[in-house]
């Protein structure tokens, strides 16, 4: 078993290879996290319309009030279901998973991907749910396996699996310094749950925890999904061309404003005029010999206004890319319901194919895990979505379709 674990966990990161390249880029160019890559970035539009496209989807999808989830059963009046709908939403609410979402919004805006991970607080807490935005790069999927790869401290690895026995080989190392670092990948397939140090291949002598899920902690969803593919493709992947054109656009445009403000000079070398010793600041004196031309400017050919043309053009194509001119705010003056309907029409025909696939791939489950947790605790009776009951998405975008039981 550990043997094939090792062979698929292999398969997923092979799998996942040739979309870090792209993760970097849309990163680099919307969400720069090192002074070399803030250095580097000379046109935010792309940043200003993720976080604009980020926080509409927060909106739309899960505005932070009570009454945007209800379970629903045959009978309307079944106590069963509104009991468990008031607990849902009192834990959501005591959760820290508004605070978290927004995070999973902004790698579904950038990446295609996010994963949400959903584990349970110790008894007690002010709310059973605990929520982690899991970075897409630190995941590897396949059909029906979750690899998460993680690097942490030996003593976190205790905290977190008590019963771990530390093998022979690091027990020294570990005794001497608990901080050391290791690097722990937990799997999940199917419902079967292993989490191992990866310390070249040997799973079978480094098992950290073993057992069994009854729902899928690890919530990954996509923005959309191409025929054959695991991963999703999101906005900023398919502007990132357009991107990285007004990027280097602007790059240009400023290094021409140089020029025209402190421009290109000549001079003849006529053994008077010490080129070292020039300073091109106001007030400045340059002296030069008698009947010489001395130092004057050198005109430039270049001509950049047709760089406004094509710079305007980039911005207007990552906006719309990036649903910054149909999802931004409304207009300062008030519209007819006629105008309403139709924005709303037109949001729905952008968002109507992701909509459906977050329903499916975020809130349901995560609602099925959520009842699994408040049901194994007691404070709820066992319900199920897939034959007890219905779940009724009273979220706007849902309103906005009419479309509102999953």
């Amino acid at each position: 078993m550990n043997k094939n674990l090792l062979q698929l966990y292999k398969k997923a990161l092979d799998m996942r290879d040739p979309w870090l390249n792209r993760w970097d880029s849309a990163r680099r160019y919307t969400m720069p996290t090192t002074d070399d890559e803030i250095a580097t970035l000379y046109d935010a539009t792309a940043s200003d319309a993720v976080d604009n496209l980020a926080a509409s989807m927060y909106t739309l999808l899960t505005p932070p009030e009570s009454g945007w989830l209800n379970l629903v059963r045959e009978s309307d009046l079944s106590p069963d279901a509104e009991i468990a709908t008031k607990t849902l939403r009192a834990h959501l609410n005591d959760s820290n998973f508004y605070t978290t979402i927004h995070q999973c919004y902004l790698d579904l805006v950038i990446f295609g991907t996010a994963c949400l991970f959903m584990s349970e607080n110790p008894i007690g807490a002010d709310s059973a749910f605990s929520f982690t935005a899991i970075p897409v790069s630190d995941i590897a999927i396949l059909g029906g396996a979750i690899f998460h790869t993680t690097s942490m401290t030996a003593a976190e690895v205790m905290e977190k699996y008590p019963t771990w026995t530390p093998p022979a080989n690091l027990r020294s190392s570990i005794k001497t310094n608990p901080q050391i670092q290791l690097k722990l990948v937990q799997s999940l397939v199917g419902k079967e749950f292993t989490a191992w140090l990866d310390v070249g291949g040997d799973i079978e002598n480094n098992i950290v925890s073993h057992g069994v899920f009854e729902t899928n902690p690890y919530i990954i969803f996509r923005w959309s999904l191409a025929s054959g593919e695991l991963y999703g493709r999101s906005p900023v992947l398919r502007a990132l061309p357009d991107i990285k054109t007004a990027n280097k656009v602007v790059e240009l445009v400023l290094k021409n404003a140089t020029i025209a403000v402190s421009g290109i000079w000549q001079a003849d070398d006529d053994g008077v005029i010490n080129l070292s010793n020039i300073n091109l600041t106001p007030g400045a004196i340059i002296p030069k010999a008698v009947g010489s031309s001395g130092l004057t400017p050198l005109s430039s050919g270049a001509d950049f206004d047709v760089s406004q043309i094509v710079l305007g053009d980039l911005r207007d194509r990552i906006r719309h890319t990036l649903l910054a001119d149909r999802l931004g705010f409304l207009s300062e003056k008030e519209m007819t319901a006629t105008e309403i309907l139709a924005r709303n029409a037109d949001m729905m025909r952008v968002l109507g194919a992701t909509y459906g696939r977050l329903l499916n791939e975020f809130i349901k489950p995560m609602c099925e895990r959520g009842l699994q947790i408040l049901s194994r605790r007691g404070l709820i009776e066992k319900i199920s979505l897939h034959s007890d009951a219905e779940l009724k998405y009273m979220a706007p975008i849902a309103q906005m379709t009419g479309n509102t039981i999953l």
